[in-house]
């Protein structure tokens, strides 16, 4: 008995990875299929992709986006990525189109219709509608017999052997193939915009790209309400670590009248005159001990630029003051900075 549910065990072992095994040949190939089609496609970017381009670059308009079933899933892909990237875009779902969504299009619009066979049904009918209005069609599809291919005004051709699908149904490589073209326009339009990363992070406020090209200095810093502010004459020792402890924020900034900065001193300058000497430090004058040439940062400065000059010296400032025509106006930690980089 024993042998025998020790074969069981190892039969049943055995079937579980000679079933794994075959999951990651077959993801393989699925992998290996999608990426041979993709490498086809560069042939495919020809004076018919220029051609493309070229209506895109000068619509009017805006750029919208239609396709049916899985294509229909693209063309919102790619609607989205070229409104994110300076090319005013939208998607337009056939069926809609039909039933009165045609009216966000116009004359000067430029309309990429996706369709694998070229011959869906709802597409199809579509594209004398959008013919009357007088706008101009792209199509991407496998077949140059179609009839999305014949309707349109450039036609980019993206021939599909076979999908990855094992029963050749599945859209896979052929979405896949789409995708890339899509991708490829959108890019080469960003370029031609010249789009740059700042414009990028306007459209993405909330990202983390966003963040980091949008926010300021000021927009990060503790404001001098809320920081510790001592006058230089009448200030000592005690005063300091007392503000240190109080405000919490790593630095005191000793200013003179009308918040003009004369000179900061840190938590990290306490434990250094405190390694030195320990009893003596209560026995120092502040004007001996306080750094009269500290760095400082303006508070329009990009927090990116501030995240840089911070870390980029032997030594990491963790704390430094905001400085408006040298006045205080707050402080900055790096710890504010390092939350949004």
């Amino acid at each position: 008995m024993q042998f025998v549910l020790l074969h069981l065990r190892q039969t049943l072992h055995f079937e579980r990875w000679w079933g794994m095994k075959q999951d990651r040949l077959l993801a393989r190939k699925v992998l290996a299929a999608e990426a041979r089609s993709v490498h086809e496609l560069m042939r495919s970017v020809n004076r018919d992709f220029e051609r493309a381009l070229d209506l895109m670059e000068h619509c009017l308009g805006r750029i919208v986006v239609t396709g049916m079933g899985k294509p229909g899933f693209i063309a919102r892909k790619i609607a989205a990525t070229m409104s994110s990237t300076g090319t005013v875009a939208t998607f337009l779902h056939p069926s809609d189109g039909m039933h009165g969504d045609l009216g966000v299009m116009t004359a000067d619009d430029v309309v990429i219709a996706i369709g694998k066979s070229g011959e869906s049904e709802e597409l199809v009918r579509l594209l004398p509608a959008i013919k009357r209005l007088g706008a101009k069609v792209i199509a991407i599809t496998s077949r140059r017999d179609s009839t999305l291919a014949r309707e349109a005004d450039v036609v980019l051709f993206a021939p599909i052997a076979k999908e990855a699908c094992p029963l050749d149904l599945a859209p896979t490589a052929s979405t896949t193939v789409a995708l890339a073209i899509g991708d490829a326009l959108a890019i080469a339009l960003m370029k031609w915009k010249n789009f740059k990363s700042e414009d990028f992070a306007r459209y993405h406020p909330g990202g983390k790209l966003g963040k980091r090209l949008l926010l300021k200095t000021s927009d990060l810093m503790i404001p001098k309400a809320r920081c510790p502010i001592l006058p230089l004459q009448g200030s000592s020792i005690q005063d300091a670590i007392l503000s240190l402890s109080e405000y919490g924020v790593g630095i005191v900034l000793f200013c003179s009248d009308g918040d003009r900065l004369e000179g900061i001193l840190t938590d990290g300058d306490i434990r250094q005159l405190l390694v030195r000497d320990k009893t003596g430090i209560f026995n120092l004058r502040i004007e001996e001990v306080i750094n009269r040439k500290p760095h400082s940062l303006p508070p329009d400065l990009l927090a990116v630029e501030a995240l840089k000059f911070m870390e980029d010296r032997p030594k990491p400032l963790n704390v430094v003051p905001i400085l408006q025509v040298g006045c205080v106006a707050g402080v900055l930690r790096l710890h504010e900075l390092l939350s949004v980089s």
